[in-house]
């Protein structure tokens, strides 16, 4: 299942620095931090993902009843660490039927959320309904983190969006239902701080919401 870097904000590919440039280039996009490539998910991919990151890694921990770690993405290179990571997870919908969550923690003008999310990007913008009060809340790191609804998103998702720790945090889930996992006030561990307890973590199949 490997492959090459792509685009984070359209998926396309990508051009390696080189002479002319000394930053990933995208066709359509410039410069870029380059999405790598997915792997099935396992403990060790998430490790490595982790390791490089300069970013949280956001997962709900503990994760809900019956849910597990679907596939971890992240875009960053050698160079740079990881500048953007998408961590999903699946499970039981709260009105039944599959459903599946994915958390996304990016510097500014990465692309990857807005991507994920189905929006113009690479920044949630005016879809982002600041002038109402937030619509979730969860706890990021052990901090009460406000999330507001963005609009114009496909109908098969509600996405979601704030600020943690400096950077972007976004929830997208699938089906626009599963939404209401949002208002149980999840806690949110950044994998990068969590302990040995992570090696037991359960691991369903990957999700083809990272391969979109």
């Amino acid at each position: 299942m490997r492959g090459e870097p792509s685009c984070p904000k359209c998926g396309g590919r990508v051009r390696a620095p080189g002479l002319f440039a000394d930053s990933w280039q995208c066709d359509a996009h410039g410069s870029v931090q380059p999405l790598q490539p997915v792997v099935p998910p396992s403990v060790e991919a998430l490790g490595v993902v982790v390791h490089r990151s300069h970013v949280p890694v956001w997962m709900p921990w503990p994760l809900p009843v019956g849910w597990l770690f679907s596939g971890v993405a992240s875009a960053g290179d050698d160079r740079s660490g990881g500048r953007a990571t998408a961590l999903t997870c699946s499970g039981p919908g709260p009105l039944g039927g599959p459903g599946e969550l994915m958390l996304i923690a990016e510097e500014l003008g990465v692309g990857l959320g807005a991507r994920y999310a189905g929006i113009p990007g690479p920044d949630p913008g005016p879809d982002m309904c600041l002038n109402r009060p937030a619509h979730a809340k969860v706890l990021a790191a052990g901090r009460p983190t406000a999330l507001w609804h963005v609009v114009s998103t496909p109908e098969d998702r509600a996405v979601f969006v704030g600020e943690a720790l400096g950077l972007w945090l976004w929830a997208i889930v699938w089906p626009e239902e599963t939404g209401l996992l949002m208002y149980d006030e999840l806690v949110l561990t950044d994998l990068r701080d969590a302990g040995a307890e992570v090696d037991l973590l359960p691991c369903g199949a990957l999700s083809s919401r990272l391969l979109g």
